[in-house]
C-alpha cells in the first residue's frame, strides 16, 4: 500500500458528476419519461449534456474525470442542469479546476496551533460547551463545559480526537446523539467538501480509508459524494447526568487560522435543556469523567 496516499481528482470529478446526474429524474428537469425503458436511475448523459447545452462527448470527457481546459461557463451550465446547492457548485469547481495555488498549497498538518488568544476566548466561555475544530474535522482545543457535554477529549491521543472517528468509532457517541444518522451524514459531507479542497491530503486519505475499513456505515455515507458546509442547527442528546438535551449550535470560521472554526452550543433560556446544562455545569470536573 502507498506509504503517502492520496484522493484521486479525476475520480472524485466522476463519480460525483454521476452521484449528482443520478438523483435527478426526467420530470424534475422537464423532460418525459414516456416510453423510455431506463437501465439505471437519474438522467442520462445525452440528456444532461442537452439540458447545459454542450455535446455529449465533450460532457462525457467531463463525467470521466477529465477536468482539463474546461472553462468556468461550461461548469456554471452543468451546475445549473445538475441543480446543484452553491456548496456543491464550488465543490464541483474545486474538482474540475484546481488552482495553481490550491495546488501549491500545503494541507495542514495534524499538529495545527491554536492561537492563545482563542484559548483565552474558549475559557471565557462559560455555560456553554464551545470548541475550536480544524482540518479532517479534528478537534484542536475546547472549554470545561464541552468536556462535560462529549467527554473527556483530554484523555485521548492527539490522533483520536477528531469528530468523524469518535461519531464512526466510539459507541459512547451514537449513545450521545439522538439523531446520529444525520449527525453521521454532516460529518461525512463536511469531509467530502475538505477532501475536494485537499485532494492531495495524506493524512486526510489515511482517515477515510480507517474509517471505510471499519464502519460500513462510513462507506455508505462516503459513496454518496454529499457535501456539505459546515453551518448551524439543532443537535438532540441523551447525556448520562442530566437526561435529555436539544441545543442549537453555531459554526463560526475563523479568518488567517488554517481553516479552523469555532462551535458553540447553547440552550433556549427558560427550557429544561437550559436547566440541563446548568446542572451539568455544577457538576464540575466529575461530568468530564462520567460514564458513557
Amino acid at each position: 500500500m502507498d506509504d503517502n496516499p492520496t484522493l484521486d481528482r479525476r475520480a472524485e470529478l466522476s463519480e460525483f458528476l454521476r452521484t449528482r446526474r443520478a438523483r435527478l429524474k426526467p420530470e424534475d428537469v422537464g423532460l418525459s419519461a414516456a416510453g423510455r425503458h431506463r437501465r439505471v436511475p437519474g438522467l442520462r448523459r445525452e440528456e444532461l449534456a442537452q439540458l447545459a447545452g454542450v455535446s455529449v462527448a465533450y460532457y462525457t470527457r467531463l463525467e470521466q474525470g477529465n477536468g482539463r481546459n474546461v472553462s468556468a461557463e461550461v461548469l456554471d451550465a452543468i451546475a445549473r442542469a445538475l441543480q446543484l446547492s452553491d456548496t456543491e457548485h464550488a465543490h464541483l469547481v474545486h474538482l474540475a479546476k484546481p488552482t495553481q495555488a490550491r495546488r501549491k498549497q500545503r494541507a495542514p498538518r495534524r499538529q495545527q496551533q491554536v492561537r492563545p488568544s482563542l484559548r483565552h476566548l474558549l475559557e471565557n466561555l462559560e455555560g456553554v460547551p464551545a470548541y475550536i475544530g480544524g482540518a479532517r474535522s479534528d478537534i484542536l482545543a475546547w472549554n470545561r463545559m464541552a468536556a462535560a457535554l462529549f467527554g473527556d477529549w483530554g484523555a485521548l491521543a492527539p490522533a483520536e480526537r477528531n469528530w468523524a472517528r469518535l461519531t464512526f468509532l466510539d459507541p459512547a457517541y451514537r449513545e450521545l446523539f439522538l439523531d446520529w444518522e444525520s449527525k453521521a451524514s454532516d460529518m461525512v459531507s463536511y469531509l467530502r467538501l475538505y477532501a475536494g479542497r485537499n485532494p492531495d491530503d495524506p493524512e486526510l486519505s489515511a482517515l477515510v480509508g480507517e474509517l471505510s475499513v471499519k464502519s460500513e456505515k462510513f462507506r455508505k455515507l462516503w459513496a454518496t459524494h454529499d457535501v456539505k458546509e459546515k453551518g448551524h442547527g439543532v443537535k438532540r442528546m441523551r447525556h448520562p447526568l442530566v437526561g435529555e438535551l436539544s441545543l442549537s449550535y453555531e459554526t463560526l470560521h475563523l479568518p488567517d487560522d488554517d481553516g479552523q472554526f469555532l462551535s458553540v452550543y447553547h440552550a433556549e433560556p427558560g427550557t429544561s435543556s437550559a436547566e440541563a446544562l446548568r446542572l451539568l455545569a455544577s457538576w464540575g470536573a466529575d461530568a468530564t469523567t462520567a460514564p458513557r
